[in-house]
């Protein structure tokens, strides 16, 4: 925890006055990274959205031709790995785990502020398709981040459909070994995070000063006081004590069990509102993935049941696989339960919203 502990303790005050000037803009969403024995690793997220984000769970094979969606200079690419994913409105990929085991998690912030995209510019990329983009074309977290400081795409942003607000994230990828990257875009330009003690991310403020925050918490220590609100740092001190404190289980019940928990204590109850705080959001499903044991597990809010993708079961093939899709409903509320791979359908991929 030593990065957590010591960097940019000098900024903390700084950091701690802006968290409450920005606090109440920021959309909830967590990610935490679990650390385990025997090579265990696992990464969970809680998806919170103000309504309904018409999510479903998309299979996609290597070999799919990709474009950035951003017109003529658009981003190319053929799909490398083959991947589980979670849709946003079914025109993004939100979240999802590819057969490598490298996970893509895309989150709210407010501060991200993306580069101009103009004539001379790198190719472009639909922020819809950002996510997408990394699945598709590596294997660890090392990988992503040497191809991504050299900048070869311009992210191009669009308003959230049926919102007039500029969609605003920023990314977290994670891998088999337990490396972790954060990147986010601020005043114009990529800034990359890269630790594997990186394991949590949540929402405003920016990644650099959350870090500065939660050193005041590490201080106290968690078993003595931990911030219990919804704000994203409040989210963030939690998820960073618990995941660390839970038990280190062989037995991968355990193991999964442990990690849901932990997403179950920092998400925001279903139907939840804050008068002041108009933009903390219900959690609407989470995730969880093995990326030792290759399991993708969806829990919706609204459903008592968790269900799971076995990727070592699906074909990922070129030549034989297949897109597919599971329905999961209005509010994700279409219900089922353990594995799941028989219950995806053949289907025409969705496109994602371009320029």
């Amino acid at each position: 925890m030593s990065l957590f502990t010591n960097a940019l303790r000098k900024t903390a005050a700084t950091a701690l006055v802006a968290t409450m000037l920005v606090g109440t803009t920021a959309l909830a969403c967590t990610r935490l990274v679990y650390h385990g024995v025997d090579n265990q690793v696992l990464t969970a997220r809680s998806m919170d959205w103000s309504v309904d984000v018409e999510t479903n769970l998309w299979v996609f094979p290597r070999g799919m031709e990709r474009n950035g969606q951003a017109g003529e200079n658009s981003l190319r690419w053929t799909s490398k790995y083959g991947s589980v994913i979670s849709s946003g409105y079914d025109i993004s990929t939100t979240d999802g785990m590819n057969e490598a085991g490298l996970v893509a998690n895309l989150l709210w912030l407010v501060e991200s502020s993306y580069p101009e995209f103009k004539e001379g510019s790198a190719p472009g990329l639909s922020i819809a398709a950002w996510g997408q983009y990394i699945l598709d074309n590596f294997a660890t977290v090392q990988e992503a981040v040497d191809a991504l400081r050299k900048q070869p795409y311009t992210i191009v942003s669009r308003d959230v459909p049926g919102q007039n607000r500029l969609a605003t994230l920023h990314l977290a990828i994670s891998d088999a070994s337990g490396d972790s990257a954060i990147v986010e875009y601020i005043d114009g330009k990529a800034v990359i995070h890269h630790s594997r003690e990186y394991q949590v991310l949540t929402n405003s403020p920016t990644f650099e000063r959350q870090l500065a925050l939660h050193s005041y918490w590490t201080d106290i220590g968690g078993t003595v006081m931990l911030p219990g609100t919804n704000r994203a740092a409040d989210r963030f001190t939690r998820a960073a004590f618990y995941v660390n404190a839970i038990p280190r289980e062989e037995d991968a019940r355990k193991t999964i069990a442990s990690v849901f928990s932990v997403i179950r204590n920092v998400s925001v109850p279903f139907g939840i509102s804050t008068p002041d705080q108009p933009n903390i959001s219900s959690t609407r499903w989470r995730t969880v993935a093995d990326q030792k044991r290759m399991l993708y597990f969806f829990e919706s809010a609204l459903t008592p049941n968790v269900f799971w993708v076995e990727l070592n079961n699906i074909d990922f093939s070129e030549k034989t696989g297949k897109v597919k899709k599971l329905d999961l409903g209005p509010n994700q509320a279409n219900t089922f339960s353990g594995v799941v791979n028989d219950k995806f359908e053949e289907s025409k991929p969705f496109e994602f919203l371009g320029l």
